[in-house]
């Protein structure tokens, strides 16, 4: 047992196991699920022995304990709002899955808002492989973990916790996996020791899979805000640094600049999320069709530069819907709060296009976001329709026939965030692509 765990009682559940509920073959046939459940049991008694858990405090939480009850969705958002470490039992079901990818992200944004708040990193995920899973079939939340399988032994690399549990041959195989893998629940609860959050709405959480497969979804992220040296006279520079990411208008909430929180959100939501300063882009041929979805943050006091306010204006009068703006405001700050009419009417007088645009959340992140976790809350709803409108503006590649094909089949258009690397495309065309369908899920 940890020191830590000792010198400060915490009784929440250590662990929260996450998993793909898997189909029954027939009626009335064996639930495959019993052997999760087992493995889940075997934890709990590892994590109970390894700690000072009282007597019948919750070492471990599984969702299946309240998936047909009342109030299911709610219990669970406390949980995942509550646990210490998030265990996912990797398999290509579970991918497939968008309740997990739910679960996922559900968790993973208390991480981004505690890494945040104390500029500390925090990696409580702890994956076990179900079955084997290769590198490229994983989303890209799961392929940045920094994790070693091969501490649990060569045999659990190659066949994952179900190939041990099913096999007896395998029994002490798999008791040393179940016994490392408890171990490093443990460790990573009492080092790591990610603070509470509030719960999710899970039935509207997105989902951390995202709803395409293939290739890398892009988002890019703009900042529009002034550096430590350019700031108005009278300006507090506790809120920036010396470029125009570094910009933190949650101080002294959050420790760490807001471009970089963002870019884990976006991350968190499977896309691969850039970061440059508005004044630094080239601006985009208006006549050429999007290369990518766009975030713009705007730092209201950034339009106290003539220089910028014009780049921002010119910006504005090109009609963008694929660009969804986002207004950081922190009424904590007196400056702001004092000078916040007066910059209002300024950004609203610039931007009149990007301030009225698109669905009702994009509307409200333009009109100001108040704190950090509000922020956290709206960004996969700007994010999403960003990357619908992307979608429906991008160039379109229709696949070349086969060689020596005389009438090939009408081919089916696919979007620019769709599968990569595996077609050869024709010269691109405009168009609107279609929507992304949605993932089923494949829980019961």
């Amino acid at each position: 047992m940890s020191d830590s765990a000792q010198r400060t009682p915490d009784h929440r559940p250590y662990f929260f196991l996450s998993y793909a509920h898997t189909p029954r073959y027939g009626a009335g046939g064996p639930d495959p699920d019993m052997w999760v459940e087992r493995l889940f049991r075997d934890l709990c008694g590892h994590v109970m022995a390894m700690t000072d858990l009282p007597a019948g405090a919750q070492a471990g939480f599984i969702d299946r304990e309240i998936r047909s009850g009342e109030g299911w969705s709610e219990r669970l958002g406390e949980v995942l709002a509550t646990c210490r470490v998030f265990v996912p039992l990797f398999s290509p079901r579970y991918f497939a899955s968008e309740m997990c990818g739910k679960e996922w992200y559900a968790f993973a944004q208390r991480a981004i808002y505690h890494q945040a708040k104390s500029n500390r990193s925090a990696e409580a995920i702890v994956p076990a492989l179900w079955v084997p899973m290769p590198p490229e079939q994983l989303p890209g939340p799961a392929e940045r973990l920094q994790f070693n399988h091969g501490a649990f032994g060569d045999r659990y690399v190659t066949d994952g916790l179900y190939g041990l549990i099913k096999l007896r041959i395998f029994a002490e195989e798999y008791e040393a996996a179940v016994y490392e893998l408890a171990k490093r629940i443990v460790s990573v609860a009492d080092t790591t020791r990610i603070a509470s959050g509030s719960p999710v709405d899970y039935r509207h959480a997105p989902s951390a899979f995202g709803k395409t497969t293939g290739g890398p979804r892009p988002m890019h992220l703009m900042i529009a805000a002034p550096t430590r040296h350019e700031l108005p006279d009278g300006r507090s520079p506790a809120y920036y640094g010396k470029q125009s990411q570094d910009w933190n208008p949650y101080h002294p909430e959050s420790a760490r600049p807001l471009a970089y929180v963002a870019q884990d959100l976006v991350r968190s939501l499977n896309y691969q999320a850039t970061i440059s300063s508005f004044d630094h882009e080239v601006p985009p041929d208006p006549h050429q069709p999007p290369t990518r979805p766009e975030i713009l943050l705007v730092d209201r006091w950034a339009l106290e530069d003539d220089d910028r306010c014009a780049r921002l204006a010119a910006f504005d009068a090109e009609p963008r819907p694929w660009v969804s703006v986002v207004v950081p405001w922190n009424r904590d700050d007196p400056q702001s709060r004092i000078s916040e009419a007066q910059l209002v009417e300024k950004l609203e007088r610039t931007m009149p296009h990007q301030m009225r645009q698109g669905r009702a959340a994009c509307r409200a992140a333009a009109k100001g976001v108040l704190s950090m976790e509000a922020f956290g809350q709206m960004l996969p709803q700007v994010v999403e329709a960003a990357a619908q409108e992307y979608l429906r503006h991008a160039a379109v590649y229709p696949p070349a026939p086969p060689a020596g094909t005389v009438r090939p089949e009408r081919p089916r258009l696919r979007g620019p965030m769709a599968e990569y690397g595996t077609t050869h495309f024709a010269p691109p065309t405009r168009g609107t692509a279609p929507d992304a369908e949605d993932t089923d899920d494949s829980r019961s």
